[in-house]
């Protein structure tokens, strides 16, 4: 098992299967949740790129099992998740990020918001 936001591959000593990680202990995984190894998966934080965020995890997981062991092909679709950074600037977000939406839609399809309070 790996949990947390450092990831515990190291200590379970995944590189002797040959799952690939960063320096971090992040894994990289596919749209499947899949690693480099085919048979070995990974959930929730110790996914290198994605969101570190528990509801997201618990969902990617159902949806992981569902997809192994009752014939679904429904992937998680970390789109439109909203998160929010507790700091002393907070941040939330949900969606795109504006450089993904230039990107996928063009500069004329977007209308820019920023809000401060």
């Amino acid at each position: 098992m790996a949990v947390g936001r450092n990831g515990l591959g190291k200590t379970l000593n995944l590189d002797a299967a040959g799952v690939e990680m960063n320096q971090n202990g992040k894994i990289p995984v596919n749209a499947a949740d899949a690693t480099n190894v085919p048979h070995i998966h990974a959930i929730g934080d110790i996914q290198l790129g994605r969101l570190e965020l528990t509801p997201s995890a618990i969902k990617s997981g159902n949806l992981l099992a569902e997809r192994l062991f009752n014939n679904s092909n429904k992937m998680m679709d970390y789109t439109n998740v909203p998160t929010t950074i507790f700091t002393p600037l907070e941040y939330s977000t949900c969606g795109y990020t504006e450089e993904e939406a230039l990107e996928k839609f063009g500069k004329d399809a977007l209308k820019i918001y920023n809000s401060e309070y």
